[in-house]
């Protein structure tokens, strides 16, 4: 029976060494270099998701907005070539205003000044307006001077004259207006 109970005893100690074996510093350091490997590319992957979804979130604000300026805008060049056909209207009417001679004349100016009001009123609508300039203060961004009038009545830098009439799409200046500036004499 001793040897029997030798052999218990025999066993646990060869047990022993072996759980010690493992759990020396350099087999903890072993086992724990992976998980700290994995840690740190979970944090970078993390990193590099969060990156990513901050660009497509940006990308998808700069599309909206583009969006919505393109929208905005659609009817520019429209609108632009409109202007054209103002022009013709407004010279029609004044020199038809300068000329009111008889009752013909009179209807001309009539129905031309009413067809001139609509399309005004109706542009109006999809965000053009005139520009006003006449008795104002000369503005390079929404003016084009054509010439200089000396004055001395006015101030300096003075609108004196619309030569064309300029026009703003919503806040954009399609058009500037032409004009002549008032400059005292010498």
């Amino acid at each position: 029976m001793e040897k029997r109970h030798h052999k218990k005893q025999h066993a646990p100690e060869h047990a022993e060494p072996a759980a010690e074996a493992a759990a020396t510093p350099e087999a903890v350091a072993e086992t724990a270099e992976p998980a700290v490997d994995l840690a740190a590319a979970l944090a970078e992957a993390n990193d590099k998701y969060l990156r990513l979804y901050a660009d497509f979130d940006n990308f998808r604000k700069k599309v909206m907005k583009d969006k919505e300026e393109l929208a905005k805008y659609a009817n520019e060049s429209l609108l632009f070539e409109l202007l054209t056909f103002i022009d013709n209207l407004e010279m029609a009417l004044k020199h038809a205003k300068e000329n009111t001679n008889s009752d013909t004349v009179e209807s001309l100016v009539t129905g031309v000044d009413n067809t001139l009001r609509g399309l005004g009123k109706m542009l109006e609508k999809f965000g053009l307006t005139p520009i006003e300039a006449a008795g104002k203060v000369f503005d390079p961004t929404y003016h084009h001077a054509m010439a200089q009038v000396e004055r001395n009545d006015l101030e300096s830098g003075m609108v004196v004259e619309e030569l064309r009439k300029g026009y703003q799409y919503k806040d954009k200046v399609l058009r500037p207006t032409m004009v002549s500036v008032s400059k005292k004499s010498e």
